[in-house]
């Protein structure tokens, strides 16, 4: 049972105050009822994109338990909206919620081309795979509209440098010639973040993320022309989609995946109060035995942030996930296995060609 009083085409509900602020704006319900009754809009519900200059595009990962050594973000905030967003926290970093603020102001750095040729080019620079998406998805709606990833896909072919991508979004295939031309000199992975098989459940988790169906013929797609793909079983909920683990690692084998990774949902920072606000709305009927089952994950509560911990969580209900991926893996990725990307390339490229001598 849905309540029809949810935001449409939105995962969160609210913008939740920010913690590096000392004021707050709150949208109250009698406001929206007085506008509904003059007949105005009181919140017109539109993404705002917003440009930024930052100096550097290419961030070095420190946590030892994420599994990238450097990641970039060519856009920060994301119009997918999918609710359990560990990257929604980082939106307060820029002066908005983790809440709304996140799926409707988009910040877009144009300049990433630019400024990742730039390293690429330093001589003290050594080739580590660069994943793209290691916080907000590279292929979210506006990149259709910026092509900024594009771009730096070309400079990445240029240079025969290793890139990883991270994506939930179908928009992949439109760079396919870029694809298969890194592909053909070691220097590409994809993952592909897969949930769900039910649409139901990807519509409330995930509102303006490519379909199921067609992050399916994603990982075919890819795999057919020889992309390495691994499929991001993530975030497991329990009793939501940890009952779909087998399925659908069944579903991605078969479809070509060569590996499976997952994690258990951690509701760090705001995510907590956006999550909770959002289910209480979405399954009224099972909000309270969820929130238990993640707390009963995470030592009783629901912000989890210690290392090794955090991603796989502890007790009864997440060995059971855990011992269900395991089992998975052994059924359906018995003999596959990712490559690993070629970091040998890159220095003959430095000047965008290869060195004569």
């Amino acid at each position: 049972m849905y309540s029809k009083s949810k935001i449409k085409g939105r995962g969160a509900q609210q913008n939740v105050h920010n913690r590096f602020f000392e004021l707050s704006h709150e949208m109250r319900d009698d406001f929206l009822e007085f506008c509904q009754k003059e007949g105005e809009v009181g919140d017109k519900n539109k993404t705002q994109y917003l440009n930024v200059f930052p100096k550097t595009i290419v961030n070095k990962v420190t946590s030892p338990d994420v599994g990238m050594a450097y990641s970039m973000n060519a856009y920060q905030g994301c119009e997918h909206g999918c609710i359990y967003c560990y990257a929604r926290n980082t939106h307060e970093f820029w002066g908005y919620s983790a809440g709304l603020d996140f799926e409707r102001r988009i910040l877009v750095k144009k300049d990433a081309p630019k400024l990742l040729e730039t390293l690429l080019k330093k001589k003290s620079w050594k080739a580590h795979t660069i994943v793209m998406s290691g916080n907000t998805d590279c292929y979210q709606p506006a990149e259709k509209k910026f092509e900024i990833t594009r771009q730096c896909l070309e400079v990445f072919l240029k240079y025969k440098h290793p890139v990883a991508i991270i994506t939930k979004n179908a928009l992949i295939l439109r760079d396919l010639n870029l694809l298969k031309a890194l592909a053909k000199d070691h220097l590409i992975s994809v993952n592909v973040s897969i949930t769900s098989l039910s649409e139901d459940t990807r519509r409330i988790l995930e509102p303006r993320t490519a379909t199921i169906k067609r992050r399916l013929k994603v990982v075919k797609e890819l795999s057919s022309n020889g992309i390495p793909v691994n499929v991001m079983l993530a975030p497991i909920i329990p009793s939501i989609n940890s009952h779909e683990i087998l399925p659908l690692a069944k579903a991605v084998s078969e479809a070509g995946a060569l590996s499976i990774a997952h994690t258990i949902v951690r509701l760090n920072g705001a995510i907590g109060e956006i999550f909770t606000d959002w289910i209480k709305k979405t399954m009224p009927d099972r909000a309270d035995k969820v929130l238990h089952q993640i707390e009963n994950c995470h030592g009783g509560t629901l912000n989890e942030s210690r290392y090794g911990v955090r991603m796989r969580g502890e007790g009864q209900i997440a060995k059971q996930i855990n011992d269900l991926v395991t089992l998975a893996r052994l059924k359906y990725f018995k003999d596959k296995a990712m490559p690993i990307l070629n970091r040998e390339l890159h220095e003959q490229y430095k000047v965008g060609q290869m060195k004569l001598f």
